[in-house]
């Protein structure tokens, strides 16, 4: 499942780069992804929006197992 977790998340990547960011996997367990936003998107007042309705609607999308992306 990280694997699969990982290859969206490389999908994905090129969209926070062009802003400056970036997102991190940490963790994988019991379909709840654990990431870091790193870079501009670390300290940005719409990192929580990028999180639910960017990546975790993708990831959600691409893999029904995920229930939920949380940023540590």
């Amino acid at each position: 499942m990280r694997e699969d977790v990982q290859a969206v998340l490389e999908k994905i990547r090129p969209m926070l780069q062009a802003d400056g960011g970036d997102v991190e996997l940490l963790d994988v367990a019991d379909g709840v992804v654990s990431v870091r936003l790193t870079g501009a998107c670390g300290g940005c007042p719409m990192a929580t929006m990028t999180l639910k309705m960017g990546i975790e609607r993708v990831l959600r999308e691409q893999l029904p197992d995920i229930r939920e992306v949380v940023s540590v």
